[in-house]
């Protein structure tokens, strides 16, 4: 039986880009019918961005009232707030508004972020805290992502053709859908310990295969890279055996407590000044002895040689001559 949702529209013709996003505007709702209930986002954002966003907020507040949302920006509760207004005629644009607040608290500079009112670009805050337990090598991965002077994010970001920001314990991305995976992929594998350099290698290939039309339609697996971990077999270090210990039923000796040492030297029945005065004679005692072996030391010197080792030396030398 022949599918019948595969058949030619009348209205598919060539020249229409069925991809293509359109701009909502006002006369797409030419009805004028308006939201029913009101729609609201709250988002929190950090004390640190509380100095930015009041000198931003003007700003905020014309970008989205060209779309007919109101916003409010709450600095007791730390919190800002986007919502519907009885103008509003597109029914997604509060969803982009969301994301707005989202992005700004997530240390987005504004000029960035105003443009996820657009309808090509989306946005993607992935959280990378839960990754790692261990705190240096988290910190470790995450500048692995960076790379260094931000050199692997710059490429990352040519070659996907999103705004990537590093922040804390999310990484925000901005751009095309297709991008904002190829992100996401990349961000959570790096976290994984996998290195970002693979998959950089991977797309550049992948952008080349792109401008050539006559491989559109093939499989490109065999052009990339495939990088597997290989088990290699390492030889271990050669240790000598240890021999073994004689068994015996019965448990080592107790070692002496500091109390019980004392006891048997005798200190433990001294007084006090008397501990005192014997330490004290004890460290005059070994004093004494290391300067009687520095002063046998430096005796050696003046040591007269022995009589048949001193004539044997002259006979050398009297033979010699």
């Amino acid at each position: 039986m022949v599918s019948t949702h595969n058949r030619d529209k009348p209205w598919d013709t060539p020249d229409i880009d069925k991809w293509a996003l359109e701009e909502f505007k006002p006369e797409h709702n030419a009805s004028g019918q308006h939201f029913a209930e009101e729609s609201t986002f709250m988002t929190l954002f950090p004390k640190y961005r509380e100095q930015y966003l009041r000198s931003i907020w003007s700003d905020v507040t014309k970008a989205l009232d060209k779309h007919f949302i109101k916003c409010e920006l709450d600095l007791v509760e730390g919190a800002m707030t986007v919502k519907t207004t009885t103008k509003t005629f597109d029914p997604a644009i509060v969803l982009k508004a969301r994301d707005l607040i989202k992005l700004l608290a997530r240390s987005v500079p504004f000029p960035q972020a105003v443009k996820i009112l657009q309808d090509d670009i989306a946005c993607d805050v992935i959280k990378i805290g839960n990754f790692v337990t261990n705190k240096d090598r988290f910190i470790k991965r995450r500048q692995r992502l960076v790379g260094p002077n931000g050199n692997t994010l710059k490429a990352l970001e040519l070659l996907t053709k999103c705004y990537i920001l590093v922040q804390g314990n999310t990484v925000s991305a901005m751009g095309p859908f297709k991008g904002l995976k190829e992100v996401r992929r990349v961000v959570e594998d790096c976290m994984r310990n996998v290195h970002p350099i693979y998959y950089i290698k991977e797309l550049m290939i992948k952008q080349e295969l792109a401008k050539k039309p006559e491989l559109a339609e093939e499989d490109w697996s065999r052009f990339l890279p495939s990088f597997k971990k290989r088990n290699v077999a390492r030889k271990k270090a050669k240790t000598s055996k240890k021999e073994k210990k004689v068994y015996t039923p019965f448990p080592p000796a107790q070692t002496l407590r500091k109390v019980d040492l004392q006891v048997e030297s005798g200190e433990y029945f001294l007084g006090k000044k008397q501990r005192e005065m014997k330490k004290l004679q004890e460290k005059r005692d070994k004093q004494e002895e290391v300067s009687e072996a520095r002063k046998q030391e430096r005796e050696k010197d003046f040591e007269a040689p022995e009589e048949d080792a001193y004539e044997n030396k002259f006979a050398e030398e009297g033979e010699e001559g």
